[in-house]
Parts: structure tokens; C-alpha cells; sequence
């Protein structure tokens, strides 16, 4: 017994044998699948974030100002 490996589509319970193996076929086979699993499609949390963003009631951005005070306010404390 040989093994032959190859990757294909199954298509209405019909696994399509590539070509070049079949003229070392016989009358028997034994078939092993190795199915894969579907695809676990990671959703980045910023993407999703940025997709659709958290609405909190009465938020309000920093201004450039704020923000350059908060910055400043940290620098003196380290």
C-alpha cells in the first residue's frame, strides 16, 4: 500500500481524483479525510470598534487645549 496526497473541493459527495494519480489506482482504495476546519475569522477589536463605535450618552471629545494641558500636567509629575 502507497499513499497519495493531494488537496481538492468536494463536490456533491464526489471527490475528483487529480489525473496524474489515477493510473496508479486499482480496484480498492481506502480513504482517509482530512477535513478543514472552517475558517475562525478573528475580528480585530479596533476594527470593530472603528465599525461600529460605542455611543456614551453625553461624551464629548477633548479639545487640543484639553488635551495639551493633560499632557503638560502629566509631564510635571514625572
Amino acid at each position: 500500500m502507497f499513499a497519495i496526497e493531494f488537496q481538492t473541493t468536494v463536490k456533491n459527495g464526489i471527490i475528483e481524483i487529480p489525473r496524474q494519480y489515477l493510473r496508479n489506482l486499482t480496484n480498492r482504495v481506502r480513504v482517509i479525510l482530512l477535513v478543514e476546519e472552517a475558517s475562525k475569522t478573528t475580528v480585530n477589536f479596533i476594527d470593530q470598534l472603528l465599525a461600529h463605535p460605542v455611543q456614551v450618552k453625553g461624551f464629548r471629545p477633548l479639545s487640543r487645549e484639553e488635551i495639551y494641558a493633560r499632557s503638560s500636567s502629566h509631564n510635571l509629575l514625572h
